[in-house]
């Protein structure tokens, strides 16, 4: 007869770094004015969502950015998750959560478009968020939605965190045979 058990390893370097993401995390989430390391790079993949997504039309170019701001870590974290690195993409699941919550500060800027904005095409750049939110006639909520956003952020990168330290423990099978 076979008894199968289970032992759990903690990785010391997940776990060490899962704590640094919660760490990343609530700073990110208690000081979303001010930026972040991460922010260059999902300023790069925002205008490229603009670009990419310009092909399809106006409104899906214009909502293109915070697609592609989205779209990126969810890409590489499935691609993590097919490669069986869960570790990895709960990382991702950080970056999308990260990304949120600079949304969110968009969101909420929507109606005064006091920040200034990126324009890549060179003229007068267009706030993403007061064409879409005017579009949708939900302006005056712009500080709701941005909450919403900010929530569902801060939700993935409590998830993000979790999820890091649930797999910075390896599982190791042992077989015993009982004859």
């Amino acid at each position: 007869m076979n008894v199968s058990a289970t032992s759990r390893n903690l990785n010391y370097p997940k776990a060490a770094f899962a704590a640094l993401l919660a760490i990343y995390g609530i700073i990110c989430a208690r000081s979303i004015d001010e930026g972040t390391f991460l922010d260059r790079v999902d300023l790069i993949a925002h205008e490229a969502g603009h670009l990419l997504f310009g092909y399809f039309g106006e409104f899906i170019m214009v909502i293109g950015g915070t697609l592609g701001q989205l779209l990126v870590p969810t890409g590489i974290g499935i691609y993590f998750v097919l490669r069986r690195e869960l570790f990895s993409s709960s990382v991702m699941i950080f970056w999308v959560g990260q990304n949120l919550l600079n949304i969110s500060v968009y969101v909420k800027d929507a109606a005064a478009m006091e920040l200034p904005l990126v324009n890549i095409g060179g003229g007068e750049g267009m706030h993403d968020w007061n064409w879409l939110l005017l579009k949708f006639n939900v302006l005056a909520w712009d500080q709701i939605i941005g909450n919403i956003i900010y929530s569902l952020g801060v939700l993935f990168i409590a998830v993000s965190v979790g999820l890091g330290f649930w797999f910075s423990f390896e599982r190791e099978e042992a077989v015993a045979a009982n004859s």
